[in-house]
């Protein structure tokens, strides 16, 4: 059998003083007394009751703290270098304009309202972000897929969708800004209850399969755009099995100028990412705006040639000068959105979190967690007043917005007001552009969400039961709807918590010749028994979940005999009058009440076979665990700082000496 290493970057030191011991039969004496954990319970309160004074005296009301905690940006304003980064945030915040008025556009088409409120998500709740946020990075607005589950909400309460389409429009707009309004309720109230750490809950391989999933989902309801094709609505589970069978049966009555345009604009859009861009990136840091380009020239082209009315194409339509009149959100429909609308605020938050996190890695900042719940929430609350859907960060625009050369989020503020620029006299211009191109430049973005099915390869390889996550969230997306794909992700999470407690790791450890060092007997072939003493070692929670696991696995190791145990010295051993157990608990990471009585239980079930049972490696909080469930009162167990501890002191019962030779 080969040995595993001793240990690693001082393995090879380790190992020949190891074998240089063998070698010449050297003794250690270990001078020291035994320790024994005592309960110091009084000491730990007055340790308590100082640390609640100092934090007391620290936490005095500090106004000028609270008011740069509560605006993040009258700090950085203050420290601003306007000579170094003025131009930085400006050539960024132009940057980031240009691509805001295609994205939002589009993204705004997935919502099933006028693409001029993804223009509106671009400015209303980005100023509040900018003010309140904590990320100096984040692009804020339109997100395909925030849009995309809006969209879905949104269609599933318009009561009459035969109805004169602008009474169509006005209601769509009331619900996606109650939905806005709503969302920033609840981000507002996870802020109140500090509980940024929900972001937490959902794991990195939960988010890839669910945002791919739902790339497929905005990919599908691009189709008929792209197609020139008609489609009933259609709500509800398996939504996306019954849309692909009506673009097959409407395959006949696709319009061949809607296709050509289509295909035109995905051509360039394909070679500039794939071709130009990465060549141009070697000569400036500024990309090619090549999605406004594609906008402004096919406005151009169905403008001045009335292609749209030749070829009967959709376009975007009107687009109203100025600032949309404040509205109040429609209260009375909050019973019907909530739940959508709680799921929503989840995804938005923990998606531009997560970018944040990200940024702030790289350029070595902090973005607190709970801040961005209350800026996100502010700025959702305030673009309801004015017809805005929720927003969220996209990681395209962040990434340009940081690239470029963007410091703080007076990027944004400065986006912002080229984007109201656009609003009060560019808008109109938009108007004849066919939808289809919008739909092309949706499709082609989402390249890299797509692609993120690639990702289950390399997630597989790594963890099983994280790829059956990934697979269960991903496919239950896309065949029965995004929300219940979100849920079933979380609840195989949450079994997958379970099942990897319950199956916690239980090892017999042996002591390596002439060390301290206590071993997996599976990975050492050289180790020595101690007779009279089992050493067991506990890898993992003990809690209500896998408490009968613990004890029956433990209970099945000890009735067990080892087939390749040594009887090394047994003839010379003195008799054993009682097996000592001694039970590792240094990687015990968590025990509560219900596996402290566990533990009881199984002392006592050890002490009728007349074998004692001690526990090492204990942290103070699960030793305050057992105290507090009387479990040494009760059975007067002794826990040992490390193993050698207790196996110095059972041997010195079975010996009288307290001093022990290697």
């Amino acid at each position: 059998m080969e040995e595993a290493p001793l240990l690693d970057q001082a393995g090879t030191t380790v190992r020949r003083q190891y074998l240089a011991m063998e070698e010449v039969n050297a003794q250690i004496n270990i001078s020291r007394k035994v320790l024994i954990q005592r309960e110091a319970v009084e000491e730990v309160d007055e340790l308590k009751k100082e640390s609640l004074i100092k934090r007391s005296i620290t936490l005095e009301c500090n106004p000028q703290d609270a008011c740069t905690s509560l605006i993040p940006s009258i700090k950085w304003l203050s420290e601003y270098h306007w000579k170094e980064w003025l131009v930085k945030d400006a050539i960024s915040g132009f940057t980031v304009a240009v691509m805001n008025i295609p994205q939002g556009m589009a993204y705004a088409l997935l919502a099933n309202v006028p693409p001029v409120v993804g223009i509106y998500m671009a400015f209303f709740p980005v100023i509040v972000y900018a003010l309140f946020g904590t990320s100096r990075h984040v692009s804020m607005g339109a997100f395909a897929v925030i849009c995309l589950m809006t969209g879905n909400t949104i269609n599933k309460h318009i009561t009459d969708h035969d109805q004169d389409p602008a009474i169509a429009q006005i209601t769509a707009l009331q619900i996606g800004a109650t939905i806005s309004f709503l969302v920033g309720m609840y981000q507002l109230i996870l802020y109140a209850l500090r509980l940024g750490i929900v972001c937490t809950l959902l794991s990195d391989t939960l988010i890839s399969g669910f945002t791919a999933g739902a790339a497929v989902h905005v990919f599908s309801s691009q189709i008929k755009d792209i197609l020139g094709i008609k489609l009933p609505v259609i709500n509800g589970p398996f939504k996306l099995v019954y849309v692909y069978i009506n673009i097959f049966e409407r395959l006949s009555t696709a319009n061949v100028a809607a296709v050509i345009i289509s295909a035109i604009t995905m051509v360039i859009l394909i070679i500039n990412n794939e071709i130009i861009k990465p060549r141009f990136a070697k000569i400036s840091r500024f990309p090619i705006p090549i999605e406004l380009i594609v906008v402004l020239c096919g406005t151009l082209v169905s403008y001045l040639g009335h292609i749209a009315e030749i070829y009967n194409l959709r376009i975007v339509g009107t687009i109203p000068k100025g600032l949309p009149p404040p509205s109040v959100p429609n209260f009375s429909m909050f019973p019907e959105l909530a739940v959508d609308s709680l799921i929503i605020s989840l995804i938005a938050y923990i998606g531009s979190l997560s970018m944040a996190l990200i940024f702030a890695n790289k350029l070595k900042y902090e973005v607190n967690a709970n801040q961005e719940l209350f800026a996100q929430g502010m700025g959702n609350i305030f673009g309801s007043f004015f017809s805005c859907l929720p927003f969220a960060a996209s990681l395209s625009r962040s990434v340009i917005q940081q690239g470029v050369g963007g410091v703080t989020q007076l990027a944004s503020l400065i986006n912002s007001g080229l984007i109201l620029i656009v609003l009060l006299w560019i808008g109109p211009f938009f108007e004849p552009l066919p939808r289809c191109i919008l739909s092309s430049l949706i499709v082609v973005a989402l390249k890299g969400v797509l692609m993120q099915a690639l990702d289950i390869i390399k997630i597989w390889k790594a963890s099983k039961i994280d790829g059956m996550i990934w697979i269960c969230t991903y496919l239950t997306v896309i065949l029965v709807e995004i929300q219940y794909g979100l849920l079933a992700g979380v609840i195989f999470s949450i079994l997958s918590l379970i099942i990897r407690g319950a199956s916690s790791k239980v090892d017999v450890l042996k002591r390596l010749p002439n060390s301290e060092l206590y071993v997996e007997v599976e990975k050492y072939s050289k180790t020595t028994d101690l007779p009279g003493i089992r050493i067991v070692r506990y890898s993992g929670c003990l809690n209500f979940v896998n408490r009968s696991f613990f004890k029956a696995k433990l209970l099945k190791l000890l009735e067990n005999n080892d087939p390749n145990e040594n009887e090394v010295n047994k003839d010379s051993s003195p008799e054993i009058l009682q097996e000592t157990i001694i039970l590792d608990f240094k990687c015990l990471t968590y025990i509560d009440p219900s596996g402290a009585e566990c533990l009881k239980s199984l002392i006592n079930d050890l002490s009728r076979d007349n074998k004692a049972l001690f526990l090492a490696g204990l942290s103070a909080d699960a030793t305050e665990t057992l105290r507090f469930c009387n479990v040494t009162k009760d059975t007067g167990v002794p826990i040992f700082p490390s193993i050698h501890d207790a196996v110095t002191f059972a041997q010195s019962k079975q010996t009288g000496v307290f001093t022990i030779r290697l």
